[in-house]
């Protein structure tokens, strides 16, 4: 159930960012306000007293400042994904980032690179750019359409390789909601001076609408953490399998949710793509 309810939330992440562009609501502030949601998610789920200074004093404050910034401008990009290529990209772009901690992990950790390995990291870069190609006519290739997956999937990787770091080597097993509940903070706080920069530009009109996404977005975002977290401490599953089953769900659950609430058109290139997603993540989780 933990398993399910990560992939829906996870899934949902795509979906808001996809009726928030349709709706013109304000994405930047709509990112500001669910991150500080996220921010008092994480403090009402942690059961010890908040001392700032034992926070500020961990050694993984530095590391969640940097983290902090990857996270408003990583989730600025899967916004930017969704509204204008499509979710099936952005999904397929976010996924294939699991490949990041697994290179990652032959370098720091010394694990072996098979065969099997190697091909699903190769098939994974071919997919982001399969899915994300929207050209009907054999055009050359084009950084322009490719930027906005291509940042997305280093981001996510890079992303998803610090949080295992920090946690593995310097977050306790009950100080993980303090620690998440720190970044989102800090992205929120980098969020505000965005848009005092803006205000101060006179370019900023403050949207109501975005309140409403921001807190729904907050929500559906940590919970979709939290889920992922309690679905990896099951003891009756492999953490290989939590991570295929959850990878290749929300890439196929966005791609139809796609089709069938926003008529996304894909063409053949780009189902090839979202296959060999799903082949590659196969590969690379379960070797």
């Amino acid at each position: 159930m933990y398993l399910i309810f990560s992939i829906c939330a996870s899934t949902l992440i795509f979906v808001i960012f996809k009726v928030i562009g349709k709706r013109n609501i304000n994405t930047l502030q709509t990112i500001v306000f669910n991150y500080f949601t996220a921010f008092t998610c994480g403090i009402l789920s942690y059961n010890s007293p908040v001392i700032i200074e034992d926070i500020i004093s961990s050694k993984w404050f530095f590391g969640a400042i940097g983290l902090g910034f990857l996270f408003i401008a990583i989730f600025n990009v899967m916004a930017l994904t969704a509204q204008r290529i499509g979710l099936s990209v952005a999904s397929v772009a976010s996924k294939m980032s699991v490949v990041t901690p697994i290179i990652f992990g032959l370098f720091v950790y010394n694990e072996s690179l098979g065969w099997q390995k190697g091909i699903g990291i190769i098939l994974a870069l071919v997919a982001v750019y399969l899915a994300s190609h929207k050209e009907k006519t054999n055009a050359r290739f084009s950084i322009k359409s490719l930027w906005l997956p291509i940042i997305l999937f280093l981001g996510s990787g890079t992303i998803d390789t610090s949080i295992k770091y920090l946690e593995t080597t310097y977050v306790a097993d009950n100080g993980i909601p303090i620690f998440s509940a720190t970044i989102f903070f800090i992205a929120g706080l980098i969020g505000i001076g965005l848009l005092s920069a803006k205000a101060i530009q006179k370019t900023f009109t403050f949207d109501p609408k975005s309140v409403v996404a921001g807190v729904i977005l907050g929500i559906v975002n940590y919970y979709s953490i939290y889920m992922l977290l309690k679905a990896l401490n099951a003891d009756n599953f492999e953490s290989s399998t939590i991570f295929t089953v959850n990878n290749v769900a929300i890439v196929m659950l966005s791609t139809l949710l796609g089709l069938a609430l926003f008529k996304e058109r894909l063409l053949p290139k780009n189902w090839i793509g979202i296959g060999v997603a799903i082949l590659s993540i196969l590969l690379v989780t379960l070797a």
